[in-house]
Order: structure tokens, then sequence, then C-alpha cells
């Protein structure tokens, strides 16, 4: 093999993301059609169980069949193990098994695995994944401690401890899986709105998921001392506090306003945080108004932290693109946050992030509604929910067509992966060196 020829067989991190996560739905649906993994005993037919691999690795939460009536304890693991490796990462997860046997790490896959968590720099990649794992495990393992008592109490020992595990991970992963079908099909966690150690305990697991793995290391490093936390992890954590309290209030007072003062401040917390990007819901989305659709679509897109376990166009992208217009408005050189400039690269991304999410939402809402017919609304709730991996619903996935289907799943894939990701991965870099084009003037606004 020639020289040329190595290279071109070598995969980029992108590309290796890619094909890691595809691998992963690929192995999942086939393990999902088996007549084992259904409580029936019957073939779980290709599309179906392709849906549920790709919403589960993707972490997303649309389902067209009830986690607990349909699938066994069999599915129900592997479903699990899926929202387990996509959440944290399928290169993060192959790279930990690889150190466990006891072979070397080499330089491209930790270069990929940088690209995969996020990670600020090459230097201290592995001890950094080793914190991300054990983080996760601690966090997962305080979950299930907590909330395993009130399912234990309804389903009994064995069922009760596999409930908590499952909910805790699921949660954790902003994945909103759940299996509550006891209580009727696709109920999620609807049968606890009034449950404070349930809610409490979903959102402490959902914001801690989606924070991402450079804020905790910041937080458990610098502790209370914000000041000397990055740039990035300030404003994940400002951006995070207006985007829950904000839509706290709306929800408080613009579609609760009939509940009592208990369940009304559960309902509203739960519903503020869920969009970004849990799948759960503690209400049904169909008794909102069209202004709390509205408000839960934006939430989703929006998402949680770049290098978590959400999904959505990250808020550092929505907080870069907020800063670089009010720089246009006041005529600044460029937009800064916490006095520090936001380089052209992280704007011309934040940009493209932005523009993509929007164009595979809008397309899929609009093929989706003219397909299924149904309103533009419900079809944009349902291809938001799939293109920023949220899981949320208005009862329709169930009930969709094959092509319907597909555009979600391609939708989640789009999401997990990243619209960057995957141009990357599709079109060879260019090498441009210095030559640039005669710039020219554009009137914009």
């Amino acid at each position: 093999m020639t020289n040329n020829e190595h290279k071109c067989l070598k995969l980029s991190g992108s590309q290796s993301i890619l094909l890691g996560f595809f691998l992963l739905i690929a192995v999942g649906a086939f393990l999902l059609m088996l007549p084992i993994s259904s409580k029936t005993r019957e073939w779980t037919n290709f599309i179906d169980a392709f849906f549920t691999a790709t919403s589960a690795s993707c972490v997303t939460g649309l389902i067209v069949y009830d986690t607990q009536t349909h699938w066994s304890l069999f599915g129900q693991v592997i479903i699990l193990i899926l929202i387990q490796i996509g959440g944290m990462g399928v290169i993060t997860m192959t790279t930990v098994l690889t150190k466990l046997i006891g072979k070397r790490i080499s330089l491209q896959t930790r270069a990929t695995l940088q690209e995969a968590v996020s990670a600020p720099n090459l230097g201290g990649i592995m001890k950094y994944t080793r914190f991300i794992c054990i983080g996760c495990a601690i966090f997962e393992g305080l979950g299930a401690a907590f909330m395993a008592p009130v399912f234990i109490k309804e389903r009994g020992v064995l069922r009760g401890i596999w409930t908590a595990i499952f909910t805790s991970v699921s949660a954790f992963c902003n994945a909103g899986f759940d299996l509550n079908g006891k209580y009727g099909p696709f109920s999620s966690m609807v049968p606890y709105t009034d449950n404070p150690v349930i809610v409490i305990t979903l959102v402490f697991l959902i914001l801690t998921g989606g924070l991402g793995f450079l804020t905790w290391m910041d937080i458990r490093k610098y502790g209370f001392k914000v000041s000397r936390y990055s740039t990035q992890s300030k404003l994940i954590l400002v951006m995070e506090a207006v985007l829950v309290i904000l839509p706290m209030i709306y929800l408080w007072f613009g579609e609760y306003g009939d509940l009592p003062l208990g369940d009304r401040f559960l309902a509203s917390l739960f519903q503020a945080v869920t969009p970004r990007t849990a799948g759960f819901n503690t209400t049904d989305y169909n008794a909102f108004s069209d202004t709390g659709i509205v408000l839960t679509i934006i939430l989703m897109l929006i998402g949680g932290a770049p290098g978590s376990t959400a999904g959505g166009m990250k808020i550092t992208t929505v907080a870069i693109l907020f800063f670089s217009m009010i720089s246009v408005l006041k005529r600044e050189k460029a937009p800064a946050i916490f006095k520090r400039r936001i380089k052209p690269e992280a704007i011309s991304g934040a940009v493209a992030v932005f523009m993509l999410d929007l164009i595979i939402a809008l397309f899929g809402a609009m093929t989706i509604s003219k397909i299924e017919d149904v309103s533009f609304l419900k079809a944009l709730f349902e291809s938001g929910s799939a293109v920023a991996t949220v899981g949320l619903t208005m009862g329709i996935t169930p009930s969709l067509t094959l092509t319907s289907k597909i555009i979600l799943i391609f939708s989640m894939y789009m999401g997990r992966v990243g619209g960057l990701t995957l141009v990357f991965a599709a079109i060879a870099r260019k090498q441009m060196g210095n030559r640039q084009y005669p710039a020219d003037d554009i009137a914009v606004g």
C-alpha cells in the first residue's frame, strides 16, 4: 500500500465520530429487532427498531413504542446501553474500553477524543476523560439513590431499583426515555407532576448533564471562585440561569396559573428545564397555548452546553450571536464577553451552526406538515425536538408514516453528531494558504 493510499484510509476526527455513531445505531437496531427484545417475543420491524436505536444513541427520546410496554427487559437494557454510550460519546467510551484492556492510545485517537468531548487542549486528555467517566457514574448513582425509594414503594424492590437506574441515566444523558407505561402509554413523567423528590432530582440531573464537562472541571478546580473560571464556563453558568429563570416566570404566569402554589412551582421549574434537552415532560403539551409551544421550541433549539450530554445548537452559540448583534448595534470593532474578545472563527462557526440547525428543523417541519396533514406548529415541534435531540412530543411521532420517520431519524443523527461535523467529514479540506479573494461591500439590513 502506498503512502497516499494509507492516508486516504485514515479517518479524520469528524469521520470517526460519524462512523462511530452510525455503527452504534446499526448494532442497536439489529438487537432491538430480535424477538428477545420485545415483550411479545415477536420481531420488531426494521424502521421502528432503527428509529428507537437512533433516538437512544442520539439521546433524543422520541419513540414509536412505549418503552415499558413494548420492550422486554433485554430490550430496555439495550436501550439504556445506547443512551449511556450516546450520552458520553462513542469515541469516549471506545477510548475508555481500549485503555481498560491495556492497549496504547495513539496520538490520532487522543486528537479525535479531544474533538469529541470539546476539550480545551490535547495535553491531559486521558485524565480529562477519566474525570468525565467518574463524574457520570457519581451523578447517575446519586440520582438513582434519591429516586429509588419512590419507585420501590410503587413497583417492588427489583423493578423499583431498575426503574431508578434507568430514569437516572436517561435524565443525566438528557435522553428522555422512561419506564412509566403502567400509567398509560407515552405518559413520561406526568404521573409525578407533584412529586418533589422525582422532579427536583430530575432537574438536578438534567442541568448537571447539560452543563458541560469543562464547566465541571472548573467547578471542581476552583470551587466558588467563579472569577477564576474560564470565559466559556462563566458564560454557560450565566446563560443556564437566564434560560431557566425567564421561561419559568412565563410558565408560572402564562401556563400554570390555575395550579396550587407547590404544584405550580414544580411544573414551571420542570418545563423550563426539560426542553434543553431532556425529553421528559410532566405536562401534556397539547394543553399549552401557542405562545408556550413556541417558547418550548426555542428552548429546544438552544439546547445545553458544548461538550455535554445535551444537544441543540448550544447556549454558547446563541450567546455569541447575541453579543455579536449587540456589538454591531454599538458600532464596536469586535464583540466581547466578560472583557474577552470573541474570535472571528467562533462567530462564523456560531452562524454556521445556527443556520444548519434552523434549515434542518424548518425543512423537516414543512415536509412532515405536508405529508401528515398536521399543523405546521405541531410539525415544527417534532422536527425541532429531533434536530435538537430533545425528545419532547405533541403526540404525533408514533403515528408518523415511513417518510416522516426517516426525516426524524436523519434530523436526530445530524443533531447529535453536529451539522459542522458532518460537513467537515464529507468535504476534504482545501489548503488555501495565504490566498484571499478581493474584498467587496455588500449591503446588510
